[in-house]
């Protein structure tokens, strides 16, 4: 065998990633717990939607057709990419056929799994598959995408050197927490000395109803009860009143009990409660996906909205500034919310993307529904 020959052999066993789509019951993925695990505690920017114990929860409760797939990328034995896909007519409630990132109500982060140092080939096998999944295809739209992150990044180099036209088609900010400063620190910076002096006149007139407390727990001790009574003191304030709460619908109860039960077990989730004689009366779940996590959901006593409970609670959570594998926390709220921007000072900006598809007629087709859909020249990447 001479020297040549010996080369193109060892370049030949060094295989490419490779590409599945599948229903998301057949994903290699699902056969795959521990790798999913793996990639999710390795990838570039932490999802915990896309985690394990959150994506099978909800796929199992809201995609009742089964027509999701799940998009990987495999190199060799290792997961190291993820994502969860869907062929749709609806856009927005107009019939423009797209091929999407599936996200469901109660999913807040649309950035894919992705490890370290696979980000442009995820985007680019993505893309390709994406350009044969049907010749009315002309873009690929994605949700939830954080801005200026190594996927954004790595999307839009993608994008320019393939002479694809990728556009912004809409931006959100929410709160965010990220600051150097201790939690008492952030506090004294964040709200003025007036609204500090009340909040501790609050939390004073509070504690002379009972025995006033703060828990946290970061492990599974106690997990059912404490879901169960989540939902029970959502449901009984505003929530409840406009079917709207958690525990309203067998489908939103089911996956906030399996995706948090599921977290508590992995070590991913934070529970915080403020209770008055032993009774809750504000609670908050979050996700802890280091070198971030997710505020995912939170509720309180109506009863005592005038000592602001809620307010309390969150307070507390600063404490999440003092963890050293926590560098940041995405609020999950909607833009302006008027209760955690009080509080939290910076803010995360969350992208729409599309992504034109296949050939020159789809790349224009896909520019001028932007152009529709913004009221103008949309904001490329």
């Amino acid at each position: 065998m001479t020297r040549h020959t010996g080369a193109i052999l060892a370049q030949a066993e060094v295989s490419a990633p490779v590409v599945r789509v599948d229903p998301w019951r057949q994903s290699p993925a699902l056969s795959l717990p521990e790798r999913w695990d793996a990639l999710a505690s390795h990838a570039c920017e932490p999802n915990p939607f896309f985690e394990r114990w959150a994506l099978k929860p909800a796929l199992e409760q809201f995609d009742g057709d089964e027509s999701v797939l799940l998009f990987t990328l495999l190199d060799q034995d290792e997961l190291v990419g993820l994502m969860p896909l869907t062929r749709s007519r609806d856009y927005y409630d107009h019939a423009i056929p797209h091929v999407s990132i599936w996200l469901h109500h109660n999913a807040f982060c649309g950035a894919p799994l992705v490890a370290t140092g696979y980000e442009t080939i995820f985007w680019s096998s993505l893309l390709e598959w994406a350009d044969s999944s049907g010749n009315l295809v002309p873009f690929l739209h994605l949700a939830g995408l954080p801005a200026g992150g190594q996927l954004h990044t790595a999307l839009r180099d993608v994008a320019r050197l393939q002479g694809r036209p990728a556009t912004i088609v809409q931006e959100d900010e929410r709160a965010l927490l990220v600051s150097d400063l201790s939690p008492e620190d952030y506090f004294a910076q964040s709200m003025s000395s007036k609204k500090r002096k009340e909040l501790r006149r609050q939390h004073k007139r509070l504690s002379e109803q009972g025995d006033l407390v703060f828990l946290r727990w970061s492990d599974a001790e106690g997990i059912d009860e404490w879901i169960s009574s989540y939902l029970a003191l959502e449901q009984a304030g505003w929530k409840g009143k406009q079917s709207t709460a958690l525990a309203d619908a067998a489908q939103t109860r089911t996956f906030f009990a399996d995706a948090l039960a599921g977290a508590a077990h992995a070590g991913r989730l934070e529970r915080l409660s403020l209770e008055l004689d032993g009774r809750q009366i504000a609670m908050l779940a979050s996700f802890i996906t280091p070198p971030g996590a997710y505020s995912f959901k939170t509720t309180f006593d109506e009863e005592y909205a005038r000592f602001s409970p809620g307010v309390l609670l969150q307070r507390e959570n600063l404490a999440l500034l003092d963890q050293d594998d926590i560098a940041w926390c995405d609020s999950c709220a909607a833009a302006d919310h008027p209760m955690i921007e009080r509080i939290w000072r910076e803010k995360r900006t969350i992208l729409r993307v599309n992504v034109a598809l296949g050939g020159m007629i789809r790349r224009h087709a896909m520019r001028a529904l932007a152009r529709i859909e913004t009221g103008s020249f949309p904001k490329g990447l």
